[in-house]
């Protein structure tokens, strides 16, 4: 369970990207918090999706919603910056990339940025832990990364939960998001971990009334925090 606001963010990935127009008014009247971006370049993971032109786009159509930037990219340290201009919000970068993570995290927030350490489900935790005060959220991949549609790994739920223990534990100001087959079934688990923040693609976007299902998978994460 969690103190920290929840925080739904509809995952572009799964949008249909020839009408990124009417998605983007779609998700502006969802009532989701966020919008999350994943940033994939055929090296770090095994597929290609966006640069910073799509972060642009959705800064013009999206206003003042919150970009939420995954770069699942080898060298975040040489783009992190261009990301930022173009308009992200916060800018996820992952321990298992090539660079100096502790020098990335602190240039993204020296930017003005929210930085957030992500990690795969393989990464034990504790090669995470002594990163974590320079974070402002920790991304815990409940799927392999690189592809949109995989099935939830529910092995990750324990490392949550040790996430948000040692959050607690050192007082840390941290949201921790899970990214990867979230649906209303597995938000109520990955709540009663910990987690606050719902990154959801193609389970949201496949559904005929976006609103309702935001509203569902609210209903069914804050179940997860009551139940505990």
């Amino acid at each position: 369970m969690t103190n920290r606001p929840l925080i739904i963010a509809p995952s572009i990935l799964g949008a249909d990207l020839g009408r990124i127009e009417a998605e983007a008014e779609r998700i502006k009247a969802s009532g989701a918090e966020w919008v999350h971006i994943d940033i994939m370049d055929g090296h770090f993971v095994p597929n290609i999706s966006f640069g910073t032109n799509m972060v642009r786009v959705l800064r013009r159509l999206m206003g003042e919603a919150i970009l939420d930037v995954h770069l699942m990219i080898e060298q975040p340290d040489r783009y992190a910056g261009d990301f930022i201009e173009a308009g992200a919000d916060c800018l996820n970068v992952h321990l298992e990339a090539r660079h100096q993570v502790a020098r990335t995290l602190a240039s993204i927030r020296e930017k003005g940025c929210r930085a957030g350490l992500a990690i795969n489900p393989a990464t034990l935790l504790k090669h995470a832990a002594p990163l974590l005060s320079q974070c402002d959220q920790l991304l815990c991949m409940t799927v392999n990364p690189g592809f949109g549609g995989q099935p939830f790994l529910a092995e990750v739920l324990p490392k949550i939960r040790e996430a948000r223990e040692l959050i607690l534990r050192q007082n840390y100001n941290i949201d921790i998001t899970v990214d990867g087959g979230i649906s209303d079934a597995t938000a109520v688990a990955c709540m009663k971990a910990g987690a606050n923040i719902m990154v959801s693609g193609n389970h949201l976007f496949q559904q005929a009334d976006l609103t309702q299902a935001v509203a569902n998978l609210r209903a069914a994460a804050r179940s997860g925090n009551v139940s505990g």
